[in-house]
């Protein structure tokens, strides 16, 4: 006989009793939301792009740019490779030219004495193995003829590089445009170099470029007062080095650069070692605040273990010097180190706002985009569009359900009543879920309920209608609902995992759309 135990029923009626506290703030208004006791939960169901309109963007990866790169690092390494290293023992190896092609991907170092080649063979070779794929071949092919060596990024490292882009790039995009990890942004891959951003509720595209396209470039140096460096009126008419971004002004001694102030009321610019001290990739966080005096707001910045090192060692032997932060090609703060600073941390002090304050931090905290980005295609979608969209969706799920439940009824008479009830409860249980994981819903998450209300009563037809078979056959109604849910569990069973098996394909496989409705579905 069919006998469920105590502990079965407190497990159901609880379920049940959370999925409602959760899914009751949606039916509640944002007043009354706020006013519900701390302890209560108060989120509700996030709606997506689709349903409440936002900003759309499609963003190419210049993945162009970061083989350039690898490349460019590659022929500084060879230049440290063919020095003299009088430790070793190593004689200097003379170049005439080292060129670099990213079309092709290719280094070429054209050598002034061709008896050279077997160890400029050997030190390119040493210095290129330690860069191999994991679990794959080697990123560089180096082969010599003559007096010319090559070095040949392959091709499946190409492609390594290019998606290792896009994965970053998706990684600083997603933490400046949600700093908090509060907004529901779907940021997503798309084909071999492009990224499309959604962003619901935020109708300023134009905005959102400019918070993305942000380089975020962060750098400390030392300031160099030996000569009296080129006053710059203009900075718009010196032209921009491609491959750092920033504008370069000739005639400077070697290993120089100059930089402008950020703050138009400081002015002018510095002379600064282009070599940095500390870069920003060693900054571990970053955080706006008050300035100790309470006029204006300061940014907060800690570095990580090598940072630390290598703050602490520098203030130490530097006292009384002009230590630079630039952000961006720009000078944001040029402090005179007053004392060794060896707690791993430091702030910038100056006349910022709080939203600049705030912004600079998130820079800094997010890191630097590992190529540029190119937009594509933007649009803002309207928010008219939303509401059409969940309206169409509740005329859809009423619909819906009232069919499934006057069909279930009027089939199954009181045992229909039962499972009506049930399907109740399945929905406010969806709902409790998306609430809970803050989950996204979006028009094709709609579509998914819609199709859930139907599933959700096949159990119950299954074993409604094996009951019946079992008391055609003469089975007494105790017996016979007891084999119609002991024959239609294994079916039961089977359906929901190959679902949601196929559910969470689609979630982690998919993009966007497909991945709302797999949340709904599962």
């Amino acid at each position: 006989m069919l006998k469920f135990s105590k502990l079965q029923i407190f497990f159901t009626f609880g379920l049940v009793f959370l999925g409602l506290l959760f899914a009751a703030p949606n039916f509640l208004n944002e007043s009354q939301r706020e006013s519900l006791p701390g302890f209560l939960p108060s989120g509700t169901i996030n709606l997506g792009l689709d349903l409440q309109g936002g900003s759309y963007l499609l963003l190419k990866v210049d993945t162009d740019k970061v083989v350039n790169d690898r490349l460019t690092s590659v022929s500084r390494d060879m230049r440290v490779q063919f020095r003299r290293d009088r430790a070793a023992g190593r004689e200097p190896i003379t170049t005439r030219a080292i060129r670099t092609d990213g079309e092709t991907g290719i280094v070429r170092i054209v050598l002034r004495n061709p008896d050279q080649m077997e160890e400029a063979l050997k030190r390119a070779r040493a210095a290129t193995r330690v860069t191999g794929i994991a679990g794959g071949p080697q990123r560089y092919r180096v082969d010599g003829s003559g007096s010319e060596l090559t070095i040949t990024l392959e091709d499946a490292a190409r492609r390594e590089y290019g998606l290792e882009a896009v994965r970053d790039s998706i990684e600083v995009v997603r933490r400046r445009i949600d700093p908090a990890g509060n907004k529901e942004v779907s940021i997503q891959p798309q084909g071999a170099d492009r990224i499309v951003v959604q962003v619901p509720g935020d109708d300023d595209p134009e905005a959102l470029k400019e918070i993305i396209n942000r380089t975020g470039q962060l750098s400390f140096h030392a300031a160099d007062f030996s000569i009296q460096p080129p006053v710059v009126q203009d900075w718009s008419l010196i032209e921009v080095n491609e491959e750092t971004g920033c504008r370069e002004v000739g005639g400077l001694p070697p290993g120089r650069m100059l930089r402008e102030f950020s703050d138009e009321e400081q002015g002018g610019n510095i002379l600064l070692v282009e070599e940095a001290v500390i870069n920003g990739s060693e900054v571990s966080d970053a955080s706006s605040g008050i300035n100790s005096d309470g006029a204006g707001f300061q940014i907060n910045f800690t570095f990580d273990a090598s940072g630390s090192r290598k703050f602490a060692k520098y203030t130490r032997e530097n006292l009384q010097q002009t230590f630079a932060i630039v952000l961006d090609c720009k000078v944001i703060s040029a402090p005179t180190i007053q004392s060794a600073i060896t707690g791993g941390s430091g702030r910038i002090t100056g006349n910022f706002s709080a939203e600049e304050a705030s912004r600079v931090s998130t820079l800094i905290r997010s890191g630097a985009l590992p190529a540029p980005l190119q937009t594509i295609e933007q649009r803002s979608v309207s928010s008219t569009l939303g509401k059409d969209s969940i309206e169409a969706g509740r005329r859809a799920v009423i619909v819906g359900f009232i069919a499934v439940i006057f069909y279930m009824f009027i089939s199954y008479g009181r045992f229909g009543l039962y499972a009506n009830i049930a399907l109740i409860v399945n929905i406010l249980l969806i709902a409790g879920f998306l609430s809970l994981f803050g989950s996204t819903l979006t028009l094709p998450g709609i579509a998914g309920i819609v199709l859930t209300i139907g599933m959700a009563v096949d159990a119950n037809v299954l074993i409604f209608e094996r009951i019946r078979e079992e008391l055609k056959s003469g089975k007494g109604p105790i017996q016979a609902v007891e084999i119609g849910f002991e024959k239609a569990r294994s079916a039961i069973i089977d359906a929901n995992i190959t679902t949601f098996i196929a559910a969470f394909i689609m979630f982690f496989m998919g993009a966007g759309p497909v991945s709302g409705f797999a949340v709904t579905l599962a």
